[in-house]
């Protein structure tokens, strides 16, 4: 049984074929350029990965009944601009579907394919990334000490010179400076606004700043949490605050289309790696009253090193598929991936890997 990886060698996409090759399941690297797919497959261990070139948008159907892949992880973003045709191409032919999205009405709406996903005995999860799904991990393992959760402040802090993909700055381009729809807590809200200096062991202080992402309405109605706040930031204090006066020139009207210019903004950024680190750091801070009433406040972090960071987000696709190929995953139907995942399992993954947690009250 194989895995087919659409965006197989991308970003996030390498890092899924090595993490599901190393634990012995087999992987089928796909993408548009051919050189890039098989030399990925030639790093990959011998006889548990191919390559397969060809458009997911234009031709999965017919490349799904010859490829026989028993699941799909999707990788292929910004999933901010993206609809349904790749998941409902997938439930078409019976193969159960995973995706990396972190845009926050395509993993909330995902749920529109319930019906279809149920009818052909399939499993369709949207959001099997950080967010939600390291988010609501950490939560699981903490919410039995909470009688009520009343704050949530998290946040993620990749790099300089951790790996960044296209997709993923085009999707934060994509509501730097505009208003954002409200969430628990806060109702009105820009994108890249809001600065805020965050503390991290071992890697120091990053200054951090408004993302849109699905949390912010899963996690409430989930988890009855009052206030929630989610922001992202960069290592080097020059590249974060520049984002942060475009986003004022967006917010007063400026006619500029960042997306359109993210390919040669990440380029800029990489100009800038020689100052920085490939050090990243997550943090998710609950507050709120433990079982007695009292207020209690749990932090915990993850920091990774080495460059090692952008394999956090891969992991939630990674233990779904090996679940579904081992025959261990009992659902079907569409849903985001909140509270699918445990953090043991989570962590279990990133093992051999130079990444750290942490846990203070």
């Amino acid at each position: 049984m194989k895995v087919l990886v659409l965006g197989g060698y991308g970003n996030f996409g390498k890092r899924i074929a090595r993490l599901l090759t190393r634990d012995g399941v087999a992987v089928i690297v796909a993408g548009r350029d051919r050189s890039k797919a098989h030399s990925l497959v030639r790093t990959l261990p011998e006889g548990l990965a191919e390559a397969a070139v060809f458009d997911a948008y234009a031709d999965l159907g017919r490349q799904l009944a010859t490829l026989k892949a028993a699941v799909v992880i999707n990788t292929c973003g910004p999933f901010q601009t993206s609809d349904y045709g790749i998941a409902r191409t997938c439930i078409d032919s019976g193969v159960h579907y995973i995706d990396l999205a972190d845009g926050r009405d395509f993993v909330i709406g995902i749920t529109r394919l319930q019906a279809e996903a149920a009818a052909r005995g399939v499993a369709v999860i949207s959001g099997a990334s950080t967010v939600p799904a390291l988010t609501s991990a950490v939560i699981e393992s903490f919410r039995t000490q909470f009688s009520e959760i009343e704050a949530l402040t998290f946040g993620i802090a990749p790099g300089q010179k951790a790996e960044r993909g296209l997709a993923t700055t085009q999707a934060i381009l994509s509501y730097v400076g505009k208003k954002l729809r409200p969430c628990a807590g806060a109702q009105l809200r820009y994108g890249w606004q809001d600065l805020y200096r965050q503390s991290y062991p071992e890697i120091g202080k990053r200054w951090m700043a408004n993302c849109d992402i699905p949390d912010l309405d899963l996690l409430p109605k989930k988890y009855g949490v009052a206030r929630i706040r989610f922001s992202a930031g960069m290592e080097n204090p020059l590249l974060h605050l520049s984002i942060w006066l475009v986003s004022w020139c967006v917010r007063l009207g400026a006619p500029i289309d960042l997306p359109k210019h993210a390919s040669v903004l990440l380029r800029i950024s990489n100009w800038f790696d020689f100052f920085g680190t490939a050090d990243s750091g997550m943090h998710i801070i609950l507050d709120g009253r433990d079982l007695n009433g009292s207020p209690v406040s749990k932090k915990w972090f993850i920091i990774a090193r080495d460059g090692d960071g952008p394999y956090i987000p891969t992991v939630p696709a990674v233990v779904l598929a090996q679940k579904i190929i081992a025959g261990k995953l009992d659902m079907i139907g569409a849903m985001p991936c909140l509270g699918i995942v445990t953090l043991k399992e989570y962590l279990q993954e990133l093992q051999g890997l130079n990444i750290s947690t942490y846990a203070f009250d």
